[in-house]
């Protein structure tokens, strides 16, 4: 059987002087934009192969109830993943600028979404909210840091996360 581990007595730190030399790039270099790239191929029914970079194929399928094969997330439930991912980098990498030791650091995140319009072949009323209409994370933190520096730290990370801000605003999207 194999076993998950679900906490550590301390989260292994992230290289504080290469994190420092990112933070003085950025500061230096303020303006700097960076193209991220994902090649999706379908591979049948609704599971597909994203290749990014020269990392092994990250699969998305749908669950039985969406006609899948629920080999893998589904395209929603990646968005969490991604989320969830993106907060607990910032979480770790501002813990470790400000000295702080994580002893645990898991996210909860759940959205609602409906998802009666299958993809614009359902019920397409106009009026219906499409993607998530609420997310909602729940943050297991366990540091040497005070309750409020955590929250902070925490807060801090949202504001700052990438993948939160672009859940929250408006992104130029263009389908070719």
């Amino acid at each position: 059987m194999e076993v998950v581990q679900t906490s550590c007595t301390r989260l292994d730190p992230i290289d504080k002087k290469g994190l420092e030399e990112l933070i003085k790039a950025g500061k230096a270099n303020p303006d700097v934009i960076k193209t991220l790239k994902c090649k999706t191929v379908a591979e049948g029914k609704f599971r597909h192969a994203n290749y990014i970079r020269n990392l092994p194929a990250y699969i998305v399928d749908e669950p039985p109830t969406l006609l899948g094969d629920d080999t893998a997330p589904n395209p929603s439930e990646a968005v969490l993943a991604a989320l969830g991912s993106c907060l607990a980098v910032g979480i770790h990498a501002n813990a470790i600028a400000q000295n702080i030791i994580i002893h645990k650091l898991e996210l909860e995140l759940e959205g609602d979404l409906n998802i009666t319009a299958v993809w614009g072949t359902g019920d397409l009323n106009k009026d219906k909210p499409l993607g998530f209409t609420d997310v909602r994370v729940k943050v297991v933190l366990e540091s040497d840091a005070s309750k409020e520096t955590q929250d902070a730290l925490i807060a801090h990370a949202t504001k700052y996360s990438p993948v939160a801000n672009t859940i929250l605003r408006a992104v130029n999207l263009e389908v070719k």
